[in-house]
């Protein structure tokens, strides 16, 4: 057997549900594994290894009780530092807060605690998640979990650190405009930003109420559909949450792709990608298609519009969710997050309105003018190879501005549309870090993206 802390979220857990695995032995392991990524990446903010232990004891306890199990059960997951636990600390990567102390559990946390997983601690982030490279002035830069030369990504940079780097067999992470897709495609995981409405955000730590998301970061596709399968659902303390079913979205990800039309975007998502990553899109299509698949080529309305909605709508709430913190507080936000943060209060009103007005038009006409030719669509997650954290910029200048502009490129637009995306890492490119794919569908389509995301993974991935 492989190493414990490498197994996979599903091996795992069906291990401790069958008795060959104890949850104690298990979470001792990937705590040993969190030491390690911690000095190398420092993707925590805080491990929990007393209460961590003292949860794995519990987990053995009912096993051995004979107690029905969650398909979680014993599994010890870390997650973003913006998911609160009641009676807990809770600071959104920032100053700002201090050490908050939560007065509810979010939403997210009580369903994969429903399901029998462990939490073993809070995981470093952007400052208030606004960022997409893994600088924290406050708790200091979250680094690659692959090779810490690289950026993790962000905002959600610990948890694509961590999940890399074997700290925890999954990671709850957000997405406003790419920020679990950027890290998953960083670390070399599979990233799901569902469906609006698919995953209930109550109680979780807003930035664009409007499009914020709640997803996974997983090593694989099985393990993203069972932490899917376990959020996934409506939730009546989530004004935007969905009622339409959700279920067991294991059960169809070995299907296959036969048949289905791969879509592929004439324009805007290929420009400016890079040689490496374009050859690692070209083997991933080839994958699919000699399982049965078809590529076709497709137009894709207005998409550099729809990226630059997006930031209309971003912005304009982040200035009005920290409003009152930049008037009394500038000093306590970094540079780069403060400018940033401050960027809305330049956007009139009425462009704020109208980019909402137009998001069900537009995507109404994206569906008829995408998916009525194709059943899923094929990007890269990234136009570039894993940029060096030493070549990025962590200031204020037309540099930060740049490179932001490049690692959203191909994320921001379905952010706008509330489409699903799915990230899945592809071949290598030249510097030996992989470039990922991103796979688009129809609102409330992840079953057909992992089915999709499984078929690349048989194709383009090695067996672990």
């Amino acid at each position: 057997m492989r190493p414990i802390e490498s197994l996979g979220l599903v091996e795992v857990a069906d291990l401790i549900r069958d008795g060959s695995l104890r949850s104690m032995t298990v979470t001792e392991a990937v705590l040993a594994a969190a030491r390690v990524a911690q000095a190398r990446t420092n993707c925590f903010i805080e491990i929990d290894f007393d209460g961590a232990l003292d949860a794995a004891r519990r987990a053995d306890l009912t096993r051995d009780r004979g107690v029905p199990l969650g398909p979680l059960h014993g599994v010890p997951l870390a997650h973003k530092d913006m998911f609160p636990i009641a009676q807990h600390r809770i600071r959104y990567g920032s100053r700002v807060r201090g050490d908050f102390l939560a007065t509810r559990t979010a939403a997210a946390i009580e369903r994969v605690r429903a399901a029998g997983a462990i939490n073993i601690g809070a995981l470093n982030m952007a400052e208030f998640a606004i960022g997409a490279i893994g600088h924290n002035e406050t708790f200091g830069d979250c680094r690659n979990g692959v090779d810490p030369a690289f950026i993790a990504g962000g905002s959600s940079s610990g948890s694509g650190a961590a999940v890399a780097a074997h700290a925890a067999y999954a990671s709850l992470g957000s997405d406003t405009g790419g920020s679990i897709r950027i890290p998953a495609a960083a670390n070399g995981l599979v990233g799901l930003k569902p469906t609006y409405g698919r995953i209930s955000r109550f109680g979780a730590m807003k930035l664009s109420p409007s499009m914020d998301v709640i997803g996974p970061l997983t090593r694989s596709v099985a393990d993203c559909a069972r932490m899917l399968s376990v959020l996934a659902g409506f939730d009546d303390r989530d004004a935007q949450s969905s009622r339409l079913p959700s279920g067991d979205y294991e059960r169809d990800a070995g299907r296959g792709v036969e048949g289905l039309r791969i879509g592929v975007p004439r324009r805007y998502f290929l420009e400016t990608a890079e040689a490496g990553v374009r050859a690692a899109m070209e083997a991933s299509l080839a994958g699919l298609e000699a399982q049965g698949a078809r590529r076709v080529e497709v137009d894709v309305p207005a998409a550099e519009s729809l990226a630059e909605l997006s930031r209309a709508i971003a912005y304009s709430e982040a200035a009005a969710l920290h409003g009152a913190w930049l008037r009394n507080r500038p000093g306590s936000y970094s540079p780069q997050v403060r400018v940033r943060a401050s960027t809305g209060v330049a956007i009139p009103a009425s462009i704020y309105v109208e980019a909402l007005l137009l998001r069900m038009p537009l995507l109404e006409r994206f569906v008829a003018t995408v998916f009525d030719h194709c059943d899923v669509l094929h990007t890269p997650t990234l136009p570039i190879p894993v940029p060096r954290l030493a070549d990025v910029d962590a200031g204020t200048g037309l540099s930060m501005w740049t490179t932001l502009g490049r690692l959203v490129h191909c994320t921001a637009p379905f952010n706008y549309l509330g489409l699903p995306a799915l990230a899945v890492p592809a071949a290598k490119t030249d510097d030996g870090m992989r470039a990922s794919v991103q796979l688009v569908g129809r609102p409330f389509s992840e079953r057909l993206l992992l089915r999709v995301a499984a078929a690349h993974e048989r194709a383009c991935l090695p067996s672990p």
